[in-house]
């Protein structure tokens, strides 16, 4: 049996995709415009990942500004602009932070507060995106029931994200946010897609300053990470968590990353919770050799360890040899049929953002599928 192949989600997205999406995150754009953009990239993507052979794909987050701060459109309750997040390793290395969001790019990350009573009004732009996807898939003859994926933001990374500024408590605007986020998660599942939940907020709390940082030091790295895992929980009750993957992530982003909370500390509280597949960074090299922490670990026989094997903030296409190295490594401790192959982030995390262009991906996600061929039971 061979390893299967995925990847987080987004994608590079084309230059005049991000120039369309920054107009219309400023309220000046031509929608009809974008929505054509949009479904070109989508299609485009979808070919892209069908011909590196990627078993299981997505639309790239094509129609997103970014991994998170969408959810301001399709969430009731939220306004404004919130202040950014600080980042503490990168305090070492000011110019790397200015390069990084400095720009344009970093301007159009527009986190918003949540200012009333949060609830759900994104079903149509939700079955949108699943309508696109699936258009893409069909083109191509990549179908099958779990044969794509759609991330979706989790409970615990909106809240790190947008202060409360309404809700009594933290945990009230939590629940609030997963009792919310439930529907476009059933949307997902119910489409026959595979759920990706993404989770920065749990390592990231370690060595960033989110507004909420006085939760942290209240609860500990470990309990905050569990009180996100159980909105996570919450917001999934009724919903196979086969059909469901988390994905660790301690910031896509060019840094020392010297603060780093190490995986062997997280990843029990997430074990614990019930999304199937747990994906984490696993080829950079501030987090490659916690392979060796996995292995001393008891995973539970019901999950499924999805490593990334290729990094995804440099050029440097990773030999699928190498790939296949990576990968015999979990084999051996949960066995071929429990390991995916993917990468360790996304490579567009959000709009205008990606030290990595279209080219360079694609041939990194071959080199995935040609590295996972190379496992074998």
């Amino acid at each position: 049996m061979t390893v299967r192949t995925t990847h987080v989600g987004s994608l590079p997205r084309p230059a005049e995709l991000t120039r369309l999406m920054y107009l219309h995150q400023e309220g000046t754009g031509d929608e009809a415009e974008l929505e054509a953009a949009v479904t070109e990239a989508v299609h485009d993507v979808v070919a892209m990942q069908h011909g590196a052979g990627i078993d299981v794909v997505s639309d790239g987050e094509m129609g997103k500004p970014g991994f998170v701060n969408y959810v301001r459109e399709r969430l009731a309750g939220f306004g404004g602009h919130a202040g950014a997040w600080s980042i503490d390793d990168l305090e070492a290395a000011p110019e790397l932070a200015v390069a990084q969001y400095g720009g344009e790019a970093g301007a159009h990350i527009m986190p918003a507060n949540c200012e009333g009573p949060v609830s759900y009004t994104g079903a149509a732009a939700v079955q949108r995106d699943i309508a696109t996807l699936q258009l893409a898939l069909d083109k191509v003859g990549h179908t099958g029931d779990g044969q794509a994926f759609m991330p979706a933001a989790s409970p615990g990374c909106i809240s790190t994200c947008s202060p409360n500024l309404h809700y009594p408590d933290y945990d009230a605007y939590l629940d609030a946010l997963a009792d919310a986020m439930a529907h476009e998660y059933r949307a997902i599942v119910d489409a026959g897609l595979v759920l990706q939940l993404d989770c920065p907020d749990i390592p990231m709390a370690g060595h960033t300053r989110f507004w909420c940082g006085d939760e942290v030091q209240r609860r500990g790295l470990v309990g905050f990470a569990e009180r996100h895992v159980a909105a996570i929980d919450r917001a999934l009750q009724g919903i196979d968590p086969s059909r469901v993957r988390l994905h660790l992530c301690w910031g896509n982003y060019e840094g020392p990353h010297h603060l780093d909370a190490p995986l062997a500390e997280l990843l029990p509280p997430v074990l614990a919770g019930r999304p199937q597949t747990i994906s984490f960074e696993a080829a950079n090299p501030r987090h490659e050799h916690e392979w060796a922490d996995v292995a001393g670990m008891a995973i539970p026989d019901d999950k499924v360890l999805l490593p990334g094997v290729v990094d995804t903030l440099n050029n440097i296409v990773e030999h699928p040899r190498l790939v296949a190295q990576r990968l015999e490594r979990y084999a051996r401790v949960v066995g071929t049929d429990r390991v995916m192959a993917g990468t360790d982030c996304g490579f567009g995390t959000f709009v205008g953002f990606g030290r990595v262009g279209p080219t360079v991906a694609g041939m990194k996600l071959r080199s995935i599928a040609e590295g996972a061929a190379l496992v074998r039971a």
